[in-house]
């Protein structure tokens, strides 16, 4: 199964975005990859074997769906991997440099879209997640 990685490097330490990648409140306000669509409800059970779950939905009601995964292992501020119901692993890494994190997730690709519009749209969440993180006090 192919990989696709994706990285961003935020101007926030660890503590500061740790909560807001992983709380339900905050998940809501940045897991969408187009101004056209966004996260109406987030669930999360941040333990090995819990679940996450995400509404996805255009804003004009024409498209939407449920992305939900169960946690296989958390490092607090570290490290969090998952595995998405139709089996695919998802690794995400929070790297600490000087005052900035730096975030890499690699993700095994599915067989339905292309690679690279596959690659945007998870690029284009994890800019959003950048964007919001950055501008909480």
């Amino acid at each position: 199964m192919e990989k696709i990685k994706i990285e961003t490097i935020i101007d926030a330490k660890s503590s500061k975005f740790w909560e807001a990648y992983n709380s339900p409140q905050h998940i809501v306000n940045w897991n969408f990859a187009s101004d056209d669509w966004h996260c109406p409800s987030a669930e999360t059970d941040l333990q090995p074997g819990g679940k996450y779950k995400a509404r996805m939905e255009a804003k004009d009601g024409s498209f939407g769906f449920d992305l939900e995964a169960i946690y296989d292992e958390i490092i607090p501020h570290e490290k969090l991997e998952y595995t998405l119901l139709d089996g695919r692993k998802v690794i995400t890494t929070f790297c600490e440099e000087d005052e900035k994190t730096k975030v890499v997730t690699e993700f095994e690709a599915e067989n339905q879209n292309p690679l690279e519009m596959q690659k945007e749209g998870w690029q284009a969440i994890l800019d959003n997640f950048k964007k919001y993180v950055e501008t909480l006090s």
